[in-house]
């Protein structure tokens, strides 16, 4: 199989490829889950203060209420941006280079995939990008506004 950098390890071996394919799936089906969820609440959120005058600066639970608002929103996104991450995945997985970091182009570890199936770098990269590489990583043109 390798060692823990992945070196040695055939990421085109089928029964490798399956099992990844399988992972991203359910993480999939997951996340569209949470997603929908998280649609709802927001929608409920909004509806609710439809029905009230809020007045988030003088009312003492508007405060509260725009804080679940803006915090539901925010997990939204997250939400959306990693069902972006998964089906980036999945197009890397069908043409040939998933498990491969486009960072150096080395083979990424088994158990970074395993942990993080949607990893588009090795552990190497990913520390040398630092955090604020996930912003860089967003789809171009990815619209993930919360309606």
């Amino acid at each position: 199989m390798g060692d823990a950098s992945g070196h040695g390890h055939d990421e085109r071996d089928p029964s490798v490829l399956a099992a990844a394919r399988a992972r991203l799936a359910a993480d999939r089906a997951d996340t569209l889950v949470r997603t929908a969820a998280l649609g709802r609440d927001f929608d409920g959120i909004v509806a609710a203060n439809a029905l009230i005058a809020v007045d988030d600066e003088h009312d003492p639970e508007g405060a509260s209420t725009a804080f679940e608002r803006a915090h539901v929103a925010a997990l939204l996104v997250q939400a959306r941006e990693h069902l972006e991450e998964l089906d980036r995945a999945l197009r890397r997985l069908e043409h040939g280079e998933y498990g491969r970091c486009e960072g150096c182009g080395m083979t990424i570890a088994p158990a970074r995939l395993e942990i993080r199936p949607a990893a588009t770098t090795c552990i190497h990269c990913a520390r040398s990008a630092g955090p604020d590489a996930v912003m860089r990583r967003r789809a171009p043109g990815s619209s993930l506004d919360v309606p």
